[in-house]
């Protein structure tokens, strides 16, 4: 009876899996997208992990800023920072010092010494109890103001770029190395594997105004020359290549049209 018994349970867990394999992913939320949940230490400390919003970060800041002059992974979780670290100015702490200002004033500084009342009111800034009604307000004041998009946080971030409605901060002071420019590449085609399907049409100059050369390769794209890194669109759904950006923070894939956009006979 038990061998029966353990019998169906493994039909069962396999036929979950393979069902699971075929249903449609629930998107997040707008205010949602890009949200990264941090916990490498917080629960062990008795906190509730960090809820990170891209949002929040990307309409001042460059990718490229954060991902490779200040060293955040390109993975949740891959950073292992801890509190004393952003209390040394690593990480988090590079601009959470209570020194630091942006455009919209003093920086608020992070992670507390000691863990008193009034010091935890700066905690649940970062470290998420429930949801925040105010930031997800704030998210929605923002949104209004960008170039709309259907898909991800709604907002088309890339024309929010180029008709100066956000004017990025790429290098800060005592963190970013002083370097000479490197020309940018031209736009080039990569063509489609799928009959009707219009070729890709991939914009050097679009992606180094976020992300420089350096974020992308040599991890990401090994070759510099094109065709040199061979892919296909599941290993991309799977979050290699392109996917490591794309669905996660950067526009998804579902939005076609971003991507394979050469015109017809062109």
């Amino acid at each position: 009876m038990k061998r029966i018994f353990l019998v169906c349970l493994i039909l069962l867990g396999g036929a979950g899996v393979l069902w699971g394999a075929g249903t449609k992913k629930k998107k997040p939320l707008p205010q949602d997208f890009g949200s990264v949940i941090i916990n490498n230490y917080s629960q062990q400390a008795g906190m509730p992990p960090v809820v990170f919003d891209h949002w929040v970060h990307r309409k001042n800041y460059t990718c490229r800023l954060c991902h490779v002059d200040i060293g955040f992974g390109m993975t949740a979780n891959s950073t292992q920072v801890r509190a004393a670290d952003n209390g040394k100015g690593y990480f988090c702490g590079v601009c959470h010092n209570g020194s630091s200002t942006s455009r919209n004033g003093k920086i608020f500084e992070s992670c507390a010494t000691s863990y008193t009342r009034e010091e935890y009111k700066r905690c649940v800034k970062c470290h998420a109890v429930e949801r925040n009604p105010a930031k997800e307000e704030a998210f929605f004041r923002f949104q209004e103001k960008m170039p709309r998009e259907t898909f991800g946080n709604g907002i088309n971030w890339e024309k929010a770029e180029e008709t100066g409605q956000l004017n990025l901060v790429d290098k800060l002071d005592g963190v970013s190395l002083k370097k000479s420019s490197m020309k940018v590449q031209k736009d080039f085609s990569l063509k489609s594997k799928v009959d009707g399907m219009p070729d890709i049409i991939f914009s050097h100059a679009k992606h180094t105004v976020w992300n420089g050369c350096e974020l992308c390769h040599p991890d990401i794209f090994v070759g510099i020359k094109k065709g040199a890194t061979k892919y296909s669109m599941i290993e991309l759904f799977d979050g290699k290549y392109c996917g490591v950006c794309h669905d996660k923070v950067a526009f998804p894939q579902s939005d076609c049209k971003r991507c394979h956009a050469k015109p017809a006979g062109a």
